[in-house]
């Protein structure tokens, strides 16, 4: 019998498909001792990085830098492609949704180092954040996490543990790894790629992307990590869309651009704010009917109750509130010598007219 951990690794080759050979390599350019990736148009707008993670490897990353952008977008990718097929893409969505984009490959794939495995892509995606924070000084705040497919799986991962994140996209994402092979509705502990559990960490909006005939991953993935997500942004549901062919879609760039352009609204003041107000545990309101009474405490062991007077300039001359109309009292919590003790009720700060205020 298979322990978890063997099924973990059988789990992981099933999971993960780098393209071989790699569509690209890196090496550092001579001229001017920066890395270049061969394979790639070469842009000026393009930073080449090898980025090192807590579990020894070397991953490579792009980084598409935009001057109109406001926010950047870090992409973790399918499992079938690696950033030479991908370049295309980065520099549309970067043109169109006026952005800077970070995208990464994980330990196995293209020119980055090590073997595919869920806990190397959680490293990998670990070691691209810091490197955005940093080499480029970029924040959680002015960041927003997108996951393809198995991609979804360190996004949600990084997503969970970063309570201030300006928002995540879930591409074509997966419940786990399990449902996608046995459409199971349990989790077992050699699943991979839990996701069913993180989405309900994430703190931030979530925007759901899934075409209704995906045959790799069902459109059941995306309704329910919908419905599961703390803060849902309104899905797009692209109808006849497959698994790899969502981008061709007008809807998708159309619908995407609008999250991203509403994203930017949403101040850091006003995150903090909606997120400290998620914090704070709700407050019993003490129900007082304050149309008819004003509730005082003194320094004492009794609560008085003082009716407010029927007109503004009541001075116990106009007849409309006598003494015997201005207090009422109510004793709560009271001794049976409460008039006697000295110090309880008999200070003047106890009794206060309504009308006039002063002590009697």
């Amino acid at each position: 019998m298979l322990s978890g951990c063997s099924v973990s690794s059988l789990a992981a080759r099933f999971a993960f498909f780098p393209p071989e050979p790699a569509t690209y390599a890196v090496r550092k350019d001579e001229a001017t001792g920066r890395l270049v990736a061969s394979g790639v148009p070469r842009d000026n707008a393009l930073d080449v990085l090898l980025v090192d993670t807590r579990r020894g490897n070397k991953v490579v990353a792009f980084y598409f830098r935009n001057p109109c952008a406001r926010l950047t977008l870090l992409y973790s990718h399918g499992n079938a492609a690696d950033l030479g097929q991908l370049y295309d893409l980065f520099v549309q969505l970067k043109v169109n949704l006026k952005i800077n984009l970070m995208g990464y490959d994980y330990s196995g794939y293209g020119a980055s180092t090590g073997k595919p495995s869920e806990e190397n892509t959680y490293a990998d995606i670990e070691a691209v954040y810091q490197c955005l924070e940093t080499e480029y000084g970029i924040s959680q705040e002015d960041i927003i996490l997108y996951g393809q497919s198995v991609g979804s799986g360190p996004t949600l991962h990084l997503a969970s543990r970063l309570p201030r994140l300006r928002g995540v996209v879930l591409h074509s994402a997966i419940l786990s790894g399990l449902r996608v092979v046995c459409h199971v509705n349990f989790t077992l502990c050699f699943d991979i790629y839990k996701n069913v559990k993180k989405i309900k960490k994430v703190k931030c909006p979530v925007l759901v992307i899934h075409g209704t005939d995906d045959d790799v991953v069902n459109w059941s993935h995306g309704k329910e990590l919908w419905k599961l997500a703390r803060e849902p942004y309104d899905p797009l549901w692209i109808k006849g869309g497959g698994h790899c062919n969502l981008e061709l879609y007008p809807d998708f760039i159309r619908h995407l651009s609008r999250f991203i352009r509403e994203m930017e609204t949403i101040t850091t003041k006003i995150r903090l704010k909606k997120i400290r107000q998620s914090l704070q545990p709700r407050k019993k309101a003490h129900r007082t009917n304050t149309a008819t009474t004003t509730t005082f405490t003194a320094n004492c062991c009794c609560r008085i109750r003082v009716r407010k007077p029927t007109c503004p300039s009541c001075n116990f001359s106009c007849g409309c509130c006598g003494l015997r109309n201005c207090f009422t009292f109510r004793f709560l919590r009271c001794c049976h010598s409460c008039f006697s003790c000295g110090s309880c009720c008999s200070c003047r700060s106890c009794f206060k007219c309504c009308c006039c205020g002063d002590a009697r």
